[in-house]
């Protein structure tokens, strides 16, 4: 580790002429308010959300929700003390950027490095996913081609302008926070028995009448917090965005704070209206999944075409998402030397065009495992990167307890937003998470989280010995040069 001389807690640019917008280094900021706002709320809806919430009701019965609320409020936490560091100083590297501030360049190359790979590995899934919808609605079109086609038309959108980014993503956001509203007003009326054509007049007597509200006694809150954990990965990207946008302070602050209510009403709101609907061990839900299962229940007619529609959008959204994440991480090493140079070169629309194909080629790499090799060589990629998300969660976590004090210090005016009850709550959540890690390395089966956590710790313990290794050469070759 070598030791830099403080530098100045600023953007990365000088102020802008009057009535024109910041750049960060190359990147336009061409991203709108609109934008923004939408990335905020659109983003913890994950797919994930839609297809994987069936698996946790079923392990968990009604305390599924205890596992939504325990890890949402883990969520809150985090994204509070993001939003402090990256409202303070917003960067295109977010967390990575920071982490390499306060716990040095090791840090922050290993987890930019393994975000980056996080989502190259999630490039693939979600294309593979949305290449099955597809086909079943074009069987003419195999489903390899499908995924084709979606990665080079989301691709084309990056390259085209961060705007057109923004635009792409407000509108899939935007069909997704519809689709979840309306379908919680929907259930809420017949929970209720209000809803014209609906017999599902249950009130909330399925949360208790079918074993007690935690059929599967309390431990099954663990089991469940492990099977929807990874379905809220995707809040920090608002965090990233904000620096294309005119005013990158004020919508990370907006976002930091909203996260709460975005929580709860989308996560918890929802799948509390499936529970309240469905008794938890309903066939449907398994069958069918728990959305479908609980529209059908209220009688929506083609349920299942509507949910594999807004699945669809959902999917697109994180590939598109996905994608930018993957390029701007990779924009952010190379603007501090982790990466090739080439990954900082913006073409004139302000786009890193080299991040955003090398990104886009691994995912097509990713994309041919799980084709050729699904089960072996494709499985090792998800599980070695199933626990990236916590190790993400601990780093910003301690970055922020450093970070605190350099902001106080250099730039006090900056922390605008706060963390609850520091540094005692930001110890409880790295005590959390560090939780979380240990029980998953009580799930022996396969593919489950004690073969995630061990190969995401290998792979880690590679990314940091290479950061290291290229610090001592680093440092060799700048002793070299100085004699």
């Amino acid at each position: 580790m070598t030791t830099r001389p403080p530098e100045p807690l600023a953007p990365d640019t000088a102020p802008p002429a009057s009535g024109q917008p910041p750049e960060q280094d190359g990147l336009k900021a061409g991203l709108k308010n609109r934008h923004l706002s939408m990335i905020a709320i659109g983003g913890v809806i994950g797919a994930g959300l839609f297809v994987g919430s069936a698996s946790g009701i079923a392990a968990a019965g009604p305390g599924i929700l205890l596992s939504y609320a325990l890890v949402g409020a883990l969520v809150v936490l985090v994204m509070r003390m993001l939003g402090e560091m990256a409202a303070a100083n917003p960067s295109s590297g977010s967390f990575s950027a920071y982490a390499d501030r306060a716990l040095g360049r090791w840090a922050g190359f290993s987890i930019g490095w393994l975000y980056w790979f996080f989502w190259v590995v999630v490039l693939a899934v979600e294309a593979t996913a949305g290449a099955v919808i597809l086909e079943s609605w074009v069987p003419a079109v195999p489903q390899w081609a499908w995924a084709l086609i979606v990665m080079v038309v989301l691709t084309a959108t990056n390259l085209a302008s961060v705007g057109s980014f923004g635009e792409f993503e407000f509108w899939f956001a935007g069909i997704k926070v519809v689709a979840i509203s309306g379908f919680i007003v929907l259930g809420g009326l017949a929970i209720f028995g209000i809803l014209p054509g609906s017999d599902a007049d249950t009130g909330f007597s399925n949360l208790t009448a079918h074993g007690g509200f935690l059929p599967e006694g309390p431990g099954a809150i663990l089991t469940g917090i492990l099977l929807v954990v990874f379905s809220f990965m995707g809040s920090e990207i608002v965090t990233l965005a904000a620096a294309e946008s005119p005013d990158a302070q004020r919508q990370v602050a907006k976002a930091t704070r909203s996260v709460i209510w975005r929580v709860g009403v989308f996560y918890v709101g929802s799948i509390l209206v499936v529970v309240a609907l469905l008794p938890w061990n309903d066939p449907s839900i398994a069958k069918k999944g728990s959305y479908v299962a609980a529209l059908d229940a209220i009688g929506i007619p083609h349920a299942g075409q509507i949910m594999n529609f807004i699945v669809l959008t959902a999917v697109l959204s994180c590939l598109n998402s996905g994608l930018y994440t993957a390029s701007r991480m990779a924009f952010s090493l190379g603007q501090r030397g982790d990466a090739p140079r080439s990954f900082v070169k913006t073409n004139t629309r302000g786009v890193p065009q080299a991040a955003i194909l090398a990104s886009v080629v691994f995912g097509f790499v990713a994309v041919g495992f799980n084709y050729l090799w699904p089960d072996t060589v494709f499985q090792f990629l998800l599980n070695s990167s199933g626990a990236v998300a916590l190790f993400v969660w601990l780093v910003i976590c301690f970055s922020q307890l450093k970070m605190r004090g350099i902001i106080l210090r250099e730039s006090p005016e900056k922390l605008v937003v706060r963390m609850w009850l520091f540094p005692y709550l930001t110890w409880a959540t790295i005590g959390m998470i560090s939780f979380v890690l240990l029980y998953m390395l009580t799930d022996e089966k396969e593919g489950g989280g004690r073969s995630q956590v061990l190969l995401s710790v290998l792979v880690a313990a590679i990314v940091i010995a290479i950061s290291f290794v290229r610090e001592r050469s680093r440092r060799d070759a700048d002793s070299l040069a100085s004699r």
